[in-house]
């Protein structure tokens, strides 16, 4: 049996971010939603007063490379700690804690499940993956839940990640050049992560621990742009340069600092599926709100319209 409570209070740390405001927006009218505004200090500790504890709050990906190490680790990692320690000694029942799908693997061979063994490559998902550690090596005490959550690319309007660049060159009339590469991944529109917090808080069944995150459908970058094409009105200019000539260009942008390198070829062209089947199956449902497709075209809409 399902049982839902109302009412209850939900405080959100690292609410002013995109996830956080979508996350505020989509749970006020339901629940109490407050802000805890947190950075690191070596000898903090929190005073938890809330019934659902929602951690957002830490430090990206940066894709500009600039940030420290000790930025991923105090961000992620020990700011999650004293967070955790704060849950524990209160009477909050509920922590949710967002990872990254980056905590398990860079590089994905198949569809990545929970069960994978995590070999994270980077700062940032080394950090999320220690903090996860952390956070499973407590005994829970009784009547409390913990949520490990680990989504991949999220999208959606207002979002200005990898999509809004993909849609300049779209919007642009500049041709695809990478058609020869036919791959799938996974991404997460807002809308979905925002329904799938919701459930978890509601239900009372929803086991703890490790879930990803994902959109029922993978895409491959040919359909992104296709789709991109579309939405936009945009005349569809793919061209499928052999991958070798790409290969090659890429070592060259490698080493004269061209935006066309190895690591951009590989994050547009690599294949990231990802399994969502654990998280439908803990709240009940044979699919999410919104397909893949509609996710992106909706996205995509945000950025015309602006």
């Amino acid at each position: 049996m399902i049982v839902t409570l109302p009412n209850k209070k939900v405080t959100i740390t690292g609410m002013s971010g995109f996830v956080g405001s979508n996350l505020k927006n989509y749970l006020e009218n339901t629940y109490e939603v407050e802000s805890l505004s947190v950075r690191y200090l070596s000898d903090q500790k929190f005073e938890i007063k809330t019934d659902v504890l929602i951690h957002l709050a830490g430090k990206a990906h940066d894709l500009k490379k600039v940030s420290s190490p000790s930025d991923y680790y105090e961000a992620n990692y020990e700011l999650t700690k004293q967070l955790f320690d704060g849950f524990l000694n209160s009477d909050a029942r509920i922590f949710i804690f967002m990872s990254t799908v980056k905590a398990v693997a860079d590089k994905v061979d198949g569809i990545l499940t929970e069960n994978f063994v995590s070999d994270p490559k980077t700062h940032y998902g080394i950090a999320k993956n220690q903090a996860e550690k952390y956070i499973l090596s407590k005994k829970l005490p009784q009547g409390k839940q913990v949520y490990i959550l680990r989504p991949c690319m999220i999208h959606g309007p207002g979002n200005k990640g990898n999509l809004n660049l993909l849609y300049k060159l779209v919007e642009k009339g500049l041709p695809w050049p990478l058609a020869a590469f036919d791959n799938q991944r996974s991404f997460l529109s807002i809308a979905n992560l925002c329904f799938i917090i919701k459930e978890i808080v509601e239900k009372e069944n929803v086991e703890s621990g490790i879930y990803n995150l994902a959109d029922d459908q993978f895409l491959s970058t040919n359909e992104l742009v296709n789709i991109l094409s579309s939405v936009s009105n945009k005349k569809n200019l793919q061209i499928a340069v052999p991958k070798i000539i790409i290969n090659n260009l890429a070592i060259i942008g490698d080493l004269v600092r061209f935006p066309l390198n190895t690591e951009t070829i590989q994050k547009l062209t690599e294949n990231y599926k990802v399994s969502n089947e654990k998280i439908k199956l803990a709240i009940g449902i044979e699919q999410l709100p919104i397909t893949a497709q509609s996710g992106i075209e909706k996205t995509i809409k945000s950025f015309i319209e602006k």
